[in-house]
């Protein structure tokens, strides 16, 4: 098992490794394989960027983030134009009209709520928004709607995770009931972790996710 020497050092050098982290805005300090990041990104994709370079990272047991967003001058925008920007994302990329998620920004933080059938499209829109210039923070309040069989939706992320992570898929509960999934057992990181996630955020009729899952 590494030590936390060993685990600082090496999230250290994938910060640095990472282009989307200025490794100069970004404090790391380690305790029993749990990663604290502090600091100032300056934008919140390099700080979205550096909690899952963080993550990537073999041996570290969680990530606690303790950072606070200071946008550079050329990146500062109204939330109007903010506001704007993010409804056109949302019909161009998402395909997402303003009838069926409202938007709203208050000092760079968008909320997004509504109703969509497919919590695939609601990740998507958060995912994209949080890569936007100006943006200090997304609060998806989206409700997922839609039906599905529950063994419908437990057979297909059970296959999901054959597809993509076949070896943690072995040690993985998945059970369903109304649309919540729930997901218990051991994977061997952080980024294993978030793997089994996506996969099962992905199977049609999944309104909400319960992670139960322990890093070993």
């Amino acid at each position: 098992m590494k030590s936390d020497m060993e685990l600082k050092r090496q999230v250290e050098e994938e910060l640095a490794w990472d282009p989307a982290v200025n490794i100069t805005d970004i404090g790391v300090e380690v305790r029993d394989r749990v990663v604290t990041l502090s600091g100032h990104p300056a934008s919140l994709a390099e700080k979205l960027a550096a909690e899952k370079a963080a993550q990537r990272v073999a041996g570290v047991k969680a990530v606690v983030v303790e950072m606070d967003i200071r946008l550079l001058n050329s990146d500062v925008r109204t939330d109007e134009e903010i506001a704007n920007a993010v409804r056109s994302i949302m019909h161009w990329t998402v395909g997402l009209s303003e009838e069926a998620v409202k938007v709203q920004v208050e000092k760079g933080r968008v909320t997004l709520s509504g109703e969509v059938d497919c919590a695939y499209r609601s990740h998507v829109a958060t995912h994209t928004i949080s890569q936007m210039r100006g943006v200090t923070g997304v609060s998806n309040l989206i409700r997922i709607g839609g039906n599905a069989a529950a063994q419908d939706i437990g057979e297909q992320i059970g296959k999901a995770l054959q597809r993509h992570a076949e070896r943690e898929a072995k040690h993985i509960e998945v059970k369903v009931h109304e649309g919540t999934v729930t997901l218990t057992g051991t994977v061997d990181s952080v980024a294993e972790r978030v793997a089994v996630r996506g996969a099962a955020w992905s199977a049609p009729g999944v309104h909400a996710l319960v992670d139960n899952l322990v890093v070993r």
